[in-house]
């Protein structure tokens, strides 16, 4: 009898080995055909799938950038893979694609192997996409796609299209800025200063090329230069608020330096500008107060 018991706990617990087991192939399975590594932003033009939902399928779609709408998810449907590892598609939109705006978030997918696209009925590049590309080759395109991956936070990527626009028409309208910007996210900033002093003589009214001066040179602790720049930028800008960032900033800068007298010139020039309770007077009265003390 005991010999019977021993027998059918241990064929139980081969059985329940051989279930765990089975779970973790599959799940090693699954992982290894769908590595979720990869952000929306780091996925233009590619097939993704998303994390599987509660009945285990995955929703999937093709990410273009759409140059009005931006970063846009082209919903496809739904597949579940099978005890085999095979791609099933389980559920697919009844007009064909639903588009969905996406956002720069954090939120990770997989792109799906090329191996899969006959499993899905799917093509690299999917027939659609000609629709979006035929300025693919345009400055104003190039430009536009610089200014979304500067926003995104993807300023390496952003280089890849604003210094061949560049290259092309260095007076093209925003192509400066945007070039500068992601120089000075990269800490580029000796590249930023010249891009930005020959379109500051070409164009003395654009705001935001002196903050972007100002900023480089800040960071440089060109102090002086950056002074200078503020002062030009002050003077030429008709926006109130972007005369308090300018001033703002430079002000925040001495304040982190403790330079008192520095800090009281640029904190008056910055409440010239900022309205009454607005953020850059709130945080400038926070700042006399503590440097006061």
């Amino acid at each position: 009898m005991a010999t019977i018991q021993a027998m059918y706990h241990m064929n139980r617990k081969a059985n329940f080995l051989f279930f765990l087991f089975s779970l973790l192939f599959l799940d090693i399975n699954g992982q290894s055909v769908l590595n979720y590594n990869k952000r929306f932003v780091e996925c233009e033009d590619k097939w993704v799938a998303l994390n599987a939902t509660k009945d285990s399928s995955h929703p999937y779609g093709f990410i273009y950038i759409d140059a009005m709408a931006g970063l846009t998810l082209h919903y496809e449907g739904n597949f579940i893979i099978d005890e085999n590892g095979k791609f099933v598609v389980q559920k697919l939109m009844d007009n064909g694609a639903y588009k969905v705006r996406l956002e720069a978030n954090n939120v990770n997918v997989a792109i799906i192997p090329a191996s899969r696209y006959s499993e899905l009925n799917i093509t690299d590049p999917p027939d659609w996409l000609h629709n979006y590309k035929t300025t693919s080759d345009s400055i104003g395109r190039m430009v536009r796609w610089g200014y979304f991956y500067n926003h995104w936070g993807e300023s390496a990527k952003a280089l890849t299209f604003l210094e061949k626009a560049y290259q092309l028409d260095p007076g093209y309208k925003g192509i400066a800025f945007e070039l500068s910007y992601a120089y000075n996210a990269l800490e580029q900033f000796d590249k930023a200063i010249p891009v930005l002093e020959k379109a500051i003589a070409a164009n003395p009214e654009e705001c935001l090329l002196y903050k972007e001066l100002s900023f480089t040179q800040i960071f440089l602790n060109q102090l002086d230069k950056a002074g200078e720049s503020c002062h030009k930028g002050i003077k030429h800008c008709e926006d109130k608020k972007m005369k308090a960032e300018i001033a703002y900033n430079l002000a925040y800068t001495y304040f982190i330096k403790k330079d008192k007298t520095n800090f009281d010139s640029w904190a008056s020039e910055t409440k010239k500008w900022a309205d009454p309770g607005e953020r850059f007077s709130n945080n400038i009265a926070l700042m006399e107060k503590e440097i006061n003390k």
